[in-house]
């Protein structure tokens, strides 16, 4: 059914697309109903299937016209402790039900985050809600971007007409060229997963179709990750370039970026970068004179953390419910409208211009054997110095942590790094790790996408992990029964142990993890287990209040 329905989508192409289109209703409640029909008619999809579609998502679903304002909830706001405090200075203006909740508006730096009239808003903000509302002024906010050592995503942006000036000279090159640059590199996804790039693009050329897409994955939706907000506000026309180089390479003459909700100024600030592009006629028809076409598509998500898996997210540009597909077939055989179609990160793509200009082999030089190149760590606001910093792989996480972002404010037991799915480091084992994706596997942890969320000393484990399992089953697509009902069920065991109920039966959840490792669909459903297993192995004696006869991890 769902490959019948990307077929019906596929009709209208990508700059006329469902999802888009479902969008363009957000507020409407149930005034919709006759643009629903109209749609379904249009589209040739029964009323159910798009109604379907659109109840799943936090911004379209009915009800959520009546939002006015949206307070964060992710872990690192929850860490730091300020949203009851947000929460009770929005209340004097807005009644409950105009009050809605995001997970994460990328404001994990200074907290206090909520989002107001399509704008961000952090820090001392929160105490200037009356002058905010009563303005309607926007706050502008910096956080420190350093490095240490080579500058690939960090580095000075040259302006336009240098950066683009290696644009066309890359365009007089052979794709084939190119793609060997970028497999020398042997530069793997920065999204979590570390799949080898070169391989990804050379599959989607291999594959025969006379229509090839390249999507940017911009629905960083991690809890305490906004090192993708820096890039594409700060250096859009990288990502840009990056996609450019990309269709260039496997035939595609469209690329789709998806941009979560959660992120405004980063749909402004990608829209104003290709603008830019089409003034300078460096997009569309025989760019540069290459012969090459290329065009862009901005997509603005509607509130799905789980539209950052590569499926998912296809199914949610073509108007399907956001629910991964089963692989085989792989996207870059079978992807966006049944074609072709190669799905990278943010990061990924930016590195690309250093790639081009400098070579794989110079890019390769960096890092380690495995893990080659720079990356990315975003650091909250229990460092001194929270940002992003940009570092070798390979590079100590000490060092990141104490150096570059000048250690703790407070006592801290342990940082969740890479998301609500990475890994769960007890500051005791810090030393063992260096930032790069084998050093993490290797300890039983995972680098994911590289944000570090402090948990406090004083912040229970166990609440901490029950706020995981909420996330989980609030965000599952509900597709499989392991995660659908596995989440749940987890976020039971642990509120019940809090309220003092009963202990958790340790044998009982170890067999519920190994069932969501085991029977997910996705990763979100399978690693989810993975930071809950760290926590029970490292923090047991702290745990021991709530769970009782666990197996020995060993």
């Amino acid at each position: 059914m769902s490959k019948n329905l990307s077929e019906l989508s596929a009709r209208q192409g990508i700059e006329n697309n469902l999802f888009t289109r479902l969008g363009d209703l957000t507020g409407k409640g149930e005034d919709a109903s006759k643009d629903l029909e109209a749609l379904a008619r249009e589209f040739l999809i029964g009323k159910a299937n798009i109604y379907g579609a659109m109840s799943f998502y936090d911004l379209l679903n009915p009800g959520s016209e009546k939002k006015k304002i949206f307070v964060c909830n992710g872990s690192a706001c929850l860490c730091a402790g300020t949203q009851p405090q947000v929460l009770e200075e929005v209340e004097k203006y807005f009644r409950k039900d105009e009050i809605g909740a995001m997970t994460c508006l990328g404001r994990c730096y200074e907290n206090s985050a909520f989002q107001y009239q399509g704008r961000n808003y952090s820090g001392g903000s929160a105490w200037k809600v009356t002058d905010i509302i009563e303005s309607g002024r926007p706050v502008t906010h910096e956080f420190p971007v350093r490095s240490l050592g080579a500058s690939v995503l960090t580095a000075e942006y040259g302006g336009l007409k240098t950066h683009y000036g290696l644009l066309r000279a890359a365009l007089k090159r052979d794709p084939r060229e190119i793609l060997r640059e970028i497999g020398n590199s042997e530069i793997r996804g920065r999204g979590g997963a570390g799949y080898p790039m070169g391989m990804k693009w050379a599959s989607a050329r291999n594959t025969e179709s006379d229509v090839k897409f390249i999507i940017c994955n911009a629905d960083e939706g991690d809890p305490g990750a906004y090192s993708d907000r820096y890039l594409l506000e700060k250096r859009a026309h990288w990502i840009l370039f990056g996609m450019i180089m990309g269709g260039y390479c496997i035939g595609a003459k469209w690329g789709v970026i998806y941009i979560r909700a959660e992120y405004p100024e980063s749909v402004m600030s990608m829209e104003r970068a290709i603008g830019e592009l089409r003034d300078n006629n460096l997009i569309g028809e025989n760019i540069a004179g290459s012969g090459f076409d290329f065009d862009f598509k901005v997509i603005k998500g509607q509130g799905s953390y789980l539209c950052g898996e590569e499926t998912a997210l296809l199914n949610s540009i073509e108007g399907q419910r956001p629910e991964p597909r089963i692989r085989p077939p792989f996207p870059t055989e079978e992807g966006l409208f049944n074609k072709p179609t190669v799905v990278n990160n943010v990061e990924t793509l930016a590195n690309i211009p250093f790639i081009i200009k400098n070579g794989g082999d110079a890019y390769r030089d960096l890092g380690t054997k495995k893990s080659t190149g720079t990356k990315l760590l975003c650091a909250d606001s229990f460092f001194n110095k929270p940002g992003v910093y940009e570092v070798e792989m390979g590079t100590s996480l000490p060092l990141v942590v104490n150096q570059l972002a000048g250690g703790f404010k407070v006592p801290v037991k342990a940082l969740h790094i890479g998301g609500p799915l990475g890994g769960l480091v007890p500051v005791s084992r810090l030393d063992e790790l260096t930032v790069d994706f084998e050093s993490f596997s290797e300890r039983g942890f995972s680098l994911g996408h590289a944000s570090l969320v402090s948990i406090p000393e004083k912040f229970p484990i166990m609440r901490y992990l029950a706020h995981l399992f909420s996330f989980a089953t609030r965000e599952s697509c509900g597709k499989c029964f392991p995660c659908r009902l596995g989440t749940h069920r987890g976020f039971e065991m642990f509120e019940k142990a809090l309220e003092g109920h009963h202990k958790i039966d340790g044998c009982l959840l170890d067999d519920l993890l190994h069932t969501l490792e085991t029977g997910s669909l996705c990763a979100h459903g399978s690693g989810i287990a993975l930071p809950v297993r760290n926590a029970l192995r490292h923090f047991d004696r702290e745990l021991s209040e709530y769970i009782a006869h666990y197996p020995d991890p060993a």
